[in-house]
């Protein structure tokens, strides 16, 4: 257990630490808080004598947080939530005063969570929001390390640490080029794709985790063509012929309105659903609870994003 100590944490060590821990670097925490390396060192060795306890693992150059910092990492995050909603109480400046920090996998992001930012800062007036847009993997690792409020991704995530609740629903359409033969006809099975060449996004993404669970085993003689870690390149790849695509019809329906790729219609399911998520010890101010319900109720039809 943490040894019980007088309160001489100062609030400015907290956040070193929280900084250090999601950056494993003193050099990046510095340079995320505006300090000097020497002062990040120090601030950092000062708590760590303070509560008589090693809070990180010192290998190759790098801080890895120990079994006592992660056990301190929620309380941290949590201490400057709070502080920031007590320096709103205490002054004039709007309650809803502080940051969000919200993460979305690559065709959320792009595509969805502008339009529920904006309609939230038109709703509220609140206007201090991050939007870290990454794969679905990298955005549970920025969750677990307590740098997102909370994040919106495609890919299923069994993670205990988290909590998953089902938001919207996404159609996911097959591509390929307007030359291609099977351009805009309807197949009956995916014989007719054996043995393709098709086009993935990289590891981790819920995009590529979608066509190996659900397209790839009905095609045995399928071949990667490429992996490209965006939807873009995807789309130019299909037009270029390098080969089929699935990929959100979301992101796509810009390029089969302009005619640069087409849709190949195809039998099955072909739906998948999107999740909040949010670490379960994470506290939630004012702020991050009223952004989770506003959320939690806004609809993807209110900005006509489904047709």
């Amino acid at each position: 257990m943490l040894k019980s100590v007088p309160m001489t944490v100062t609030l400015k060590q907290i956040k070193v630490f929280l900084a250090v821990a999601q950056e494993q670097s003193v050099t990046s925490a510095a340079e995320r808080l505006h300090l000097s390396k020497p002062a990040v060192s120090t601030a950092l060795s000062e708590m760590e004598r303070l509560l008589d306890k090693r809070l990180f693992d010192r290998l190759n150059n790098r801080l890895h947080l120990n079994a006592q910092g992660r056990r301190l990492l929620p309380l941290a995050s949590e201490l400057l939530v709070r502080s920031e909603e007590i320096e709103g109480l205490l002054s004039d400046v709007d309650p809803l005063a502080g940051a969000l920090s919200i993460g979305g996998s690559h065709t959320i992001g792009n595509h969805v969570l502008p339009y529920l930012l904006g309609h939230f800062r038109a709703e509220t007036g609140h206007k201090k929001q991050t939007l870290e847009i990454a794969n679905t993997s990298q955005i549970v690792t920025m969750l677990l390390g307590f740098e997102l409020d909370l994040a919106f991704v495609e890919g299923r995530v069994d993670e205990p640490d988290l909590v998953l609740e089902p938001w919207h629903e996404d159609e996911m359409v097959v591509l390929c080029a307007p030359d291609n033969p099977l351009n805009s006809k309807r197949i009956k099975d995916f014989g007719e794709l054996n043995a393709s060449d098709w086009l993935l996004r990289e590891p981790g993404s819920g995009t590529r985790e979608f066509f190996l669970q659900n397209l790839a085993p009905k095609m045995p003689k399928w071949h990667c063509s490429f992996e490209l870690n965006s939807h873009e390149a995807i789309i130019n790849a299909v037009t270029a012929n390098l080969g089929y695509a699935c990929l959100s019809k979301l992101s796509t329906s810009h390029a089969l309105e302009e005619g640069r790729v087409c849709q190949i219609h195809v039998p099955g399911e072909m739906h998948r659903q999107y999740w909040l998520l949010y670490h379960q010890q994470k506290y939630m101010g004012s702020l991050q609870s009223l952004f989770l319900d506003f959320s939690r109720n806004w609809s993807f039809e209110i900005q006509g994003l489904l047709r």
